[in-house]
Order: structure tokens, then sequence, then C-alpha cells
């Protein structure tokens, strides 16, 4: 016996939330995971941070995202971590790791050139304003009735983090941020079809 439409439709977004919260509750225990691990190693995981205009300070574009300097700062990049991560995926789970790729990349180039000497960069905040550019612009580029109304509420929600792009406040990475952003933003273009 065929099952019906509203079963098979109830089924695919069960397997489809299942999988959202697979990939982000991954993601985010992985940052909690290397947090407590570099909490007991007394920072020292701290070093494969993004280094500014060092060879070996590249290496931070791939272990960045997932080092942070304390708890608050933790926290403070896993709530919209998980919002903006899970908008991204709401509006189509398969833009999730490039978009995630593009921020990362974006945030790592930024800080590795622009970053004060000597200074170590780390956290996903890079990530998070990835995530903002590309929700806030998806709408622009794709012009569909759904991408515009995400990213109106995007720009309602979390439209004020943009701020942290502009240079400001000491220990606060903006060029992982503005670098983020526009890796979202090519990100948001590149999937406009």
């Amino acid at each position: 016996m065929a099952r019906s439409p509203v079963v098979r439709t109830v089924r695919q977004v069960t397997k489809s939330l299942r999988t959202q919260v697979t990939t982000l509750g991954t993601t985010l225990g992985a940052f909690w995971a290397t947090f407590v691990v570099n909490l007991m190693l007394g920072g020292a995981l701290n070093q494969f941070g993004i280094v500014p205009r060092s060879i070996i300070g590249l290496r931070g574009i791939v272990f960045a995202p997932f080092l942070h300097g304390s708890l608050n700062h933790l926290i403070a990049n896993t709530i919209p971590f998980a919002a903006l991560g899970w908008m991204v995926m709401l509006r189509d789970a398969r833009h999730f790791l490039p978009v995630t790729l593009c921020s990362a990349l974006g945030a790592g180039l930024m800080a590795w050139l622009l970053g004060a000497p000597g200074s170590v960069h780390i956290g996903a905040s890079g990530v998070v304003f990835g995530y903002l550019g590309f929700l806030l612009l998806a709408g622009v580029y794709t012009r569909s009735v759904g991408s515009m109304l995400l990213s109106l509420i995007t720009a309602g929600l979390w439209g004020g983090l943009v701020l942290g792009i502009a240079p400001g406040q000491v220990g606060i990475s903006w060029q992982s941020h503005l670098g983020g952003f526009l890796g979202g933003v090519l990100a948001a273009r590149a999937f406009r079809r």
C-alpha cells in the first residue's frame, strides 16, 4: 500500500532535521571538545591559530575555527554559529559545507594578510560572519521569495552583527569578521542559481 504524500513529507522533514541537528551538533561538539582539551593543556593549542604573514600561520585557516580563548569566547560563537548555520541549512542543506569552507578561507586569509604582527587569531566568529554575509545576500542574488524572506529575517535578527566588521574592540579579530563576511557573500553569489 502506497504511503500518503503527507507521511512522505513528514518523513522527509524529520530526516532533514535529524541531519541538520547531527551536522551542527557534531561541529559544535568538536568546538567544545577542543576547548576542553586546550584548557587541560594550558592553551597550548592556540599556537595553531592564524599567525599573520607567517607560512606556519597559514595552518590556522583550518584550525582557528575550533580554538577559543575562553569560555565566554566559545559561548559567544556557539549561539550564532548554531542559529545562522541552521538558517544556511534551511535555505539549502547542500550549501552548508561550501559556505562554511568559503567563510573559513575568507576569514583566515584576511586575518593572515591584515592581522597585527605577532598576533594569533582564533575562534569561529569568521565563519559566523560568513553565514551572515551568505544569508543577507543570498536573497538579493537569487531573487526568490523564500531566499529574500530568509535574508530579511536574518537582517532583523542578526543584522547588528555587521558592526563587528569594523575595527574597534581590542582583542577582537575584525579582520576575520570581514574576511568571513566576504567569503559568505562570494558563496551567495556562487549559489545564485
